[in-house]
């Protein structure tokens, strides 16, 4: 049994195919976190993040969900995500200059609705949209909040939305915590000027991709898994094949 979708779901289908001793294969939700570290090009980071938060309205696994940035560059690096978000044209996804189209079900107005109100009765900074847009269609304003704590529902659970939180870390060991403080495990990103201090993160992040300088981004030549509450198994890949076959042994003797 391969299915994607919510934890809720997977762990009801796994429950019923325990009995049977059914293979289940589960590719599940993420709360992913990126990092961004103090010697990075700020401009350059936080037009790459935009991107990958708000790509298809926040409608994919891997999209950005969390925003953590090293404490010296928070504002400049905040100041430079919103030039870019402030760019995107919500509209029709048939129009090229549409940037942000519309969500997929209309109980997720109400999700990312509850989640702003939620971070900003405990206390964030709502830095723009926040809002479903007035009209037909289910379009959501994309949503910046900063000053975000893991008290907030935007840092915890799922969005799969237009809607990003931006929380200070005080260094590289903060920020590994943040990123750990989850249930999800799917994918981290790092950006940093260097190689090794974004390997000497990503190696203690508990998540199945890790995003060096980029993200929300999958190749068929890797496997695609989630740790925690992101999945069982994997997909894509040699190992991704191998999860939908079975072995058998054949043991053979010609005749004397």
């Amino acid at each position: 049994v391969f299915f994607t979708g919510s934890y809720a779901t997977g762990r009801s289908i796994a429950e019923r195919a325990a009995p049977k001793l059914l293979k289940v294969q589960l590719e599940l939700g993420g709360k992913d976190p990126v990092y961004v570290c103090d010697d990075v090009d700020v401009a350059a980071a936080g037009a790459a993040l935009a991107e990958g938060a708000f790509y298809n309205a926040g409608q994919s696994c891997c999209a950005v969900e969390r925003i953590y940035v090293h404490r010296r560059i928070a504002p400049a690096f905040t100041d430079a995500f919103l030039e870019s978000v402030r760019t995107f044209a919500v509209g029709d996804p048939q129009e090229e200059t549409t940037t942000i189209g519309p969500l997929a079900r209309k109980e997720q107005l109400e999700v990312l609705e509850a989640q702003v109100a939620d971070a900003v009765g405990l206390g964030a900074r709502l830095l723009c949209g926040g809002s479903r847009r007035p009209g037909s269609g289910y379009f959501f304003e994309p949503t910046v909040l900063a000053r975000v704590d893991h008290r907030m529902r935007v840092m915890r659970e799922e969005s799969f939305g237009p809607i990003i939180g931006i929380q200070e870390a005080h260094d590289d060991e903060a920020a590994i915590g943040l990123m750990n403080d989850t249930v999800y495990g799917l994918t981290a990103g790092v950006y940093a000027a260097e190689r090794a201090r974004a390997e000497r993160i990503l190696t203690r992040v508990n998540a199945g991709t890790a995003y060096w300088n980029c993200c929300d981004r999958v190749s068929p030549r890797l496997p695609w898994s989630g740790r925690k509450h992101s999945g069982l198994g994997s997909t894509l890949s040699l190992a991704g094949i191998r999860a939908f076959v079975q072995p058998k042994a054949w043991h053979l003797k010609s005749p004397a």
